[in-house]
């Protein structure tokens, strides 16, 4: 599941304009690794919400900005499996 995570995140990044070439797990969502600003986290949240069903607040876009593409995908991947123990269906 991470690597389909992981393949939707890059080709999302990808279709906002970002390089992702060169980008691996342990690279930075925020400005030490691709530089996502507020608004573009917000945009990718969407999309990943929309893609997984799952949800995200607000607030915490902030902690999303220093996580690694792994710990991002780990977590979506988390929130799917709690996602789909709550509704009792996958995403």
């Amino acid at each position: 599941m991470q690597d389909r995570i992981r393949a939707f995140v890059l080709s999302a990044l990808a279709e906002m304009q970002y390089d992702v070439e060169g980008v691996t797990g342990d690279t930075d969502l925020g400005p030490a690794g691709l530089d996502l600003e507020s608004l573009a986290l917000a945009d990718l949240s969407v999309q990943v919400e929309d893609e997984f069903g799952v949800k995200f607040d607000l607030d915490e876009m902030e902690t999303t900005a220093l996580m690694t593409l792994d710990q991002f995908t780990t977590d979506v991947e988390a929130r799917i499996t709690a996602a789909t123990a709550t509704s009792g269906s996958p995403a």
